[in-house]
């Protein structure tokens, strides 16, 4: 957004409240009362007109010696064919064909010598340099113009499409404002968003994209996050709800405290993910690159066999028409259609997959998903809600407030999603106690001192290694139970009952469609997860595991040579998410810990997404492969015609970079394409 439009929204500001005494103005939206005033910046004129000025002229000049080259290229041909022997011939003939050849040749023979003098010989510059000199050389001057010509704007062709398909993935997540309004002291003040500390307030206004992440202070706001999760319905945020960085207000003016750093923002973080995924490669595009370099070097030599070799055998050996078969050898061999249409191809599948709130870190995980036979899940988070409502509350030889009390105060200390339903819950009765020595154990549960009571609350494996021994009726509960003990002794139970996502049985029914096997890992009790796989048919499932469990069971299935793919959203799944060939967090409620170590990242928790993560994938295969079969098919039938005198120049130059912008254009489709 402009300077000047954010100067007019400040303005704009002033109209949604009251006016007040003394000046100022009284903002408010439910019980929030904030006072502010106008702004107190100005600003320079806004630089975009200058910046698309500079912009178009770059353009201009990059365009330029490909446009004088054609217009060269085409008088020279028509001079050919039309004009007085007199005026077209000899010397001034040659010196036009040079001239038309320097806009076009000259860049790529710095080129050349540049990767010379680095010691990398064999590279395409290297290759079509040797080719059009070669051919001057032999009289061949249209042709040689017309080489360098098409090549230069095939070289256009590939720059403009690997730009686009940069920018699409940029725009698509570089999203995050450059302004936003803070109320500091009182006043409003437009700031950028690096400038604002932990703990301010912004505002928000009706159309505005959210700059950080925070929790919303006004009652309640609506919020597009189609730019995030791929997901165009408005999304309700009621006060206390966590806001991030990239959403869109959608309805009323929204306060919001901030809770991250403008270079922490979960928004920063996806779009550093996303630029840092191009370094990755896949296998394909490693094996491509090494191939190029082996390849290279291999056609020099069998163009100099093609040249010379048939003096050995041929009674009427003719130098000038060898060559010539060797220079449409060596045009043909030039490896651009691989080497800018496949890494091009992996672009695309990720900026797809980031339209669909997926967020590949690396195209060789487009690769992995491509190939997964085995999606293993965990339950709590992943095909649940992980939104856990207390259902009922035992206890045992102990007054009911006085356990839930205790239980809630050490529950307190900890963020996992039973902590805080069971806080929840308990609120009427928590007294906020300060716990002492808690301690909070992975997969199992959490102890502490609370108000001199050692208590034990987590599952029946907590209780199992503290050797406490507890009621046989807890293990025929279908709700996930925690189990609680009080300086050493059973002293009863809560249960809590979490909810299925919606689309949950629809992942796993798409799954089986892509014939995946389908797998659930999980800490609760085996009974609840029995039931969980059965309601959404998974084939296979184990509960009661420790991380160290999911751990050994993950690598029980992967002994078995089979890609498996794994996801999870919690700190106790980051091992599991590491150790998988592919590992998916689930980035909406995720912690930091599995966001971190995942391979790939769902946006808005959606386990169906998992689905669409496979079809990219092997969508993003299909096309790179059709890219390497077309190019390497056309090249060799080429190649073959050109060694046998069938083939010119010009048949090479198609072969090379008319096959290259085939290949560009089947790439682009991954683009443009809204549904997989």
């Amino acid at each position: 957004m402009d300077l000047l439009k954010n100067r007019e929204l400040i303005q704009e500001t002033t109209s949604y409240v009251p006016k007040a005494q003394d000046g100022c103005a009284c903002c408010s939206d439910g019980n929030e009362m904030i006072v502010v005033s106008k702004p107190i910046r100005k600003y320079s004129p806004d630089q975009d007109h200058s910046e698309k000025k500079n912009k178009r002229f770059s353009l201009k000049k990059e365009y330029l010696p490909a446009i004088s080259g054609l217009i060269l290229l085409l008088a020279g041909i028509i001079a050919d064919d039309y004009a007085h022997p007199v005026f077209f011939k000899g010397t001034i003939r040659i010196i036009w064909y040079v001239i038309a050849y320097l806009p076009v040749g000259l860049p790529l023979l710095k080129k050349a010598v540049r990767s010379i003098a680095k010691g990398n010989v064999f590279t395409e510059f290297f290759l079509m340099s040797l080719a059009t000199i070669g051919a001057l050389a032999i009289g061949q001057y249209p042709e040689s113009v017309a080489v360098m010509l098409f090549y230069s704007i095939g070289e256009l062709f590939q720059s403009a499409a690997v730009n686009k398909a940069k920018e699409n993935i940029k725009a698509l997540l570089d999203i995050r404002p450059d302004k936003v309004s803070v109320l500091r002291r009182g006043l409003l003040q437009i700031i950028h968003p690096s400038e604002v500390e932990i703990g301010e307030i912004i505002q928000i206004k009706p159309g505005e994209k959210v700059a950080l992440d925070g929790d919303l202070l006004s009652e309640k706001a609506a919020f597009n996050t189609a730019a995030l999760t791929g997901e165009s319905k408005p999304d309700n945020k009621y006060k206390g709800e966590k806001v991030v960085a990239g959403m869109i207000n959608l309805s009323t003016l929204a306060l919001v405290k901030v809770t991250s750093l403008y270079k922490d923002s979960k928004l920063s973080k996806i779009l550093q993910m996303v630029q840092e995924a191009s370094a990755r490669k896949s296998k394909t595009q490693l094996f491509i690159s090494k191939f190029a370099k082996i390849y290279t070097p291999a056609v020099v030599f069998l163009a100099a066999c093609v040249c010379f070799m048939p003096w050995f055998f041929v009674h009427d050996y003719v130098l000038e028409d060898w060559l010539y078969r060797a220079l449409i050898f060596l045009v043909i061999s030039c490896p651009c259609a691989l080497v800018i249409s496949i890494p091009l191809g992996y672009f695309g599948g990720i900026g797809l997959a980031s339209r669909h709130g997926i967020l590949f870190k690396g195209s060789n995980f487009l690769d992995l998903m491509a190939k997964v036979k085995v999606i293993v899940m965990d339950k709590t988070g992943t095909l649940t809600k992980g939104i856990f409502k207390v259902q009922k509350v035992q206890a045992v030889d102990f007054d009911l407030i006085r356990f839930t009390q205790l239980v809630a105060d050490l529950e307190s200390n900890s963020t996992h999603p039973i902590a805080l339903a069971i806080n929840e819950y308990a609120s009427d009765v928590l007294k906020n106690i300060r716990a002492e020595n808690v301690e909070e154990m992975a997969g199992l549960g959490i102890k502490g001192k609370v108000n001199g009571f050692d208590i034990i609350a987590g599952n029946a494996g907590m209780l199992k290694k503290f050797n406490i021994p507890y009621g046989t009726e807890i293990d025929s509960i279908t709700d996930t139970v925690v189990s609680v003990a009080i300086n050493g002794k059973y002293a009863g139970y809560l249960t809590i009952a979490d909810e299925m996502k919606e689309d949950a049985k629809q992942t796993i029914a798409g799954l089986h469609e892509l014939h995946i096997k389908t797998m659930i890992l999980s800490g609760d009790k085996m009974n609840v997860v029995r039931e969980a796989a059965d309601s959404l048919e998974i084939d296979d499932c184990y509960g009661d595991l420790l991380p160290e469990g999911k751990v050994e069971k993950l690598q029980s299935l992967k002994d078995k040579n089979q890609t498996i793919a794994f996801v999870g959203d919690g700190v106790n799944d980051a091992p599991v998410i590491a150790l998988a060939d592919a590992g998916i967090a689930m980035g909406g409620l995720g912690s930091d810990a599995a966001i971190e170590t995942a391979d790939i990242v769902i946006q808005n928790d959606q386990p169906s997404k998992i689905v669409t993560a496979i079809k990219i994938g092997r969508l993003t295969c299909n096309i790179v492969w059709q890219n390497i079969i077309l190019a390497l098919g056309i090249k060799i039938l080429v190649l073959a015609l050109g060694a046998g005198g069938i083939a010119t120049l010009w048949e090479a130059v198609f072969a090379d970079m008319g096959v290259a912008l085939l290949a560009i254009l089947n790439a682009v489709r991954l683009l443009r394409k809204e549904n997989v």
